[in-house]
């Protein structure tokens, strides 16, 4: 994998995972785009035939999963298991990140499971996903096009949601509101001993609210390029999630970076 798409894919995971006040109870179609933005950037950073984010469901106790990406991944959409059952119920139980290149030899595996989504994998590789509560569900991964198996480095990139310190809230945007989520090299974007700081990226914004999605992340990634011409000691990403008051889709941007 070339570094600088690899940079861009992990600081779009960090941008869903670690500064957004988003998650799994997001309302309707907001919550299911965030989710599939996170899976979407786990396919292309991995190469992967598929990835899919299973979240716990109470009555009856499952792990349901809710968006998958790449060209064997959409399967598994609606798919329900026990918690404690596969290679996603032992991630879920033990809070354990696992990766295995020989899927079908390992008594963890749910076959049957893997058969009702149309695919059966050679490899996966697996992360749990925390809130202030808990494990909430488990980011997978699966099969790798370049290997046949997932590295130390591979694990080291999904541990970014196992590390992540993950804060779940509810959040409804009314029509024509948007909320703007970015890594800390927006913040921390320096000039000398200035730094932007949230309250630069407060003035940046200020005046922008009837922009789309697109027009506001390209202000805001424009605004902290020009802040200084020092290269850029972090990771820049930027998503923008707006409820379009004319209820057209909303369409995540890449990553900057």
């Amino acid at each position: 994998m070339a570094e600088q798409p690899v940079d861009a894919a992990i600081a779009a995971l960090v941008a869903a995972s670690r500064r957004s006040a988003v998650g799994r109870r997001l309302q309707g179609d907001i919550e299911t785009r965030l989710l599939q933005s996170i899976v979407d950037a786990t396919a292309r950073l991995f190469d992967a035939e598929a990835a899919s984010i299973a979240l716990f469901e109470p009555d009856p106790d499952r792990l349901e999963f809710r968006v998958a990406a790449g060209e064997k991944g959409a399967g598994a959409i609606g798919l329900a298991v026990p918690p404690t059952q596969g290679i996603v119920g032992y991630v879920y139980s033990t809070g354990q990140p696992l990766a295995l290149s020989d899927v079908g030899n390992d008594p963890r595996f749910n076959r049957d499971a893997a058969e009702q989504t149309g695919y059966v994998p050679r490899s996966i590789a697996a992360a749990p996903l925390f809130d202030e509560h808990g494990t909430l569900g488990v980011l997978q991964v699966l099969d790798k096009r370049s290997s046949p198996t997932f590295s130390l480095r591979d694990m080291e990139l999904l541990g970014v949601f196992a590390r992540a310190e993950t804060r779940v809230e509810s959040l409804r945007l009314a029509p024509g509101e948007s909320l703007v989520c970015f890594t800390d090299g927006v913040t921390e974007r320096r000039e000398g001993t200035r730094m932007l700081g949230e309250d630069g990226v407060v003035t940046v914004l200020t005046g922008a609210a009837a922009m789309s999605a697109g027009r506001l992340a390209r202000r805001l990634e424009t605004a902290v390029s020009a802040f200084t011409q020092a290269p850029a000691r972090d990771d820049v990403a930027i998503l923008v999630l707006r409820a379009d008051p004319a209820g057209e889709p909303v369409r995540p941007r890449p990553p900057a970076g």
